[in-house]
């Protein structure tokens, strides 16, 4: 749109794309508005539709994660900003804490050791989804309340992951973020329900998913209205990397800055998922930060060989007390 059109010409073009039966997304930019459609635009004249009041020009986004782009959403970077703590400014953001909730006094314990430490905000596991039917399949409703008290008593805000649509609106009443596992990028409905929560989704890349197909799917966030996304690599399994014995997956490094140039979302790394092993999370963190993280998020237990799932990668608190003095050293170099 122009950049002085009016409310009446911005509402006359939102009902001729309704009227499509296509969807309409608006975006308000300081200078400027556009007007994203949402649905098959060959049902669109855009030549009918560039001579509408207020239409300064009408053209096709070529990326086909066009919803996720730099150009559409009209930012170069957007902050997602969690009770104080940002993610997306300048410094690295750390997010800790156990694979699972085993109980209140286990995550209370571990809780205080990873803020000592330095992390920003708790994570932890209620409804994990497991491989195996006999694994520790986590705490449910049980668990989330004990992570939403130990956040609340530490003036942290907290992580989990939403396993199911019908997990969306329970996990919602106690976790400040929800985090949309690499299992299930591909799952539109838990997307699409997870979004319209209105709170911040932290959102995986799929073990087997190219950039652009993550991203794709990404869309199905920013369609239902919400743009607070976090973006997260958590290591890929590329062709014949399924017979890899020696790391868990494999750390994408480059998807860092790829992701950076293409979409203004911050983006972060789940180092301990990515190698499975406890002595890889340090340099991979590192080479994280110096690629241009916004955060990382890293499995923490002070009793590992009693850990329900995850403890051959999670780290001691003082282990990450380093990590953090390290990353930070990086990132300041990196921002010079």
């Amino acid at each position: 749109m122009r950049p002085r059109a009016s409310n009446a010409d911005v509402n006359a073009v939102v009902r001729r794309i309704r009227a499509l039966g296509l969807r309409p997304d608006v975006s308000r930019g300081e200078a400027q508005t556009v007007i994203g459609i949402i649905g098959d635009e060959s049902r669109v004249n855009f030549d009918q539709m560039n001579s509408m009041a207020g239409v300064e020009s009408t053209r096709r986004i070529q990326a086909p994660y066009k919803l996720m782009t730099k150009e559409y959403l009209q930012e170069e970077r957007i902050i997602v900003t969690v009770n104080g703590e940002a993610i997306g400014r300048d410094g690295v953001v750390y997010i800790a804490g156990p694979c699972s909730v085993e109980s209140y006094d286990q995550l209370a314990r571990i809780g205080e050791q990873v803020k000592a430490a330095g992390a920003h905000m708790l994570r932890g596991g209620t409804f994990k989804p497991r491989t195996s039917v006999h694994s520790f399949q986590g705490l449910g409703e049980e668990g989330l309340k004990h992570l939403q008290r130990v956040g609340q008593q530490l003036q942290m805000p907290v992580v989990t992951e939403v396993r199911s649509e019908s997990q969306v609106e329970l996990v919602a009443e106690y976790a400040d973020i929800l985090q949309i596992g690499t299992r299930n990028m591909y799952n539109q409905d838990l997307l699409e329900a997870a979004a319209k929560q209105g709170k911040p989704i932290l959102f995986k890349r799929g073990q087997a998913s190219q950039i652009s197909e993550y991203l794709s799917f990404g869309q199905y966030i920013v369609a239902n209205g919400n743009r607070q996304i976090i973006l997260c690599e958590r290591g890929i399994t590329p062709l014949g990397g399924a017979f890899e014995q020696d790391t868990r997956n494999t750390l994408d490094i480059s998807a860092i800055p790829v992701l950076m140039s293409k979409t203004p979302f911050p983006i972060i790394v789940d180092p301990s998922h990515a190698t499975g092993r406890r002595e890889l999370v340090l340099p991979m963190s590192m080479a994280a930060v110096a690629a241009g993280a916004h955060g990382l998020i890293i499995e923490v237990h002070d009793r590992p060989e009693e850990a329900l799932s995850d403890g051959a990668q999670s780290l001691k608190p003082d282990q990450l007390k380093e990590l953090i003095r390290r990353c930070n050293a990086i990132g300041e170099l990196a921002r010079d």
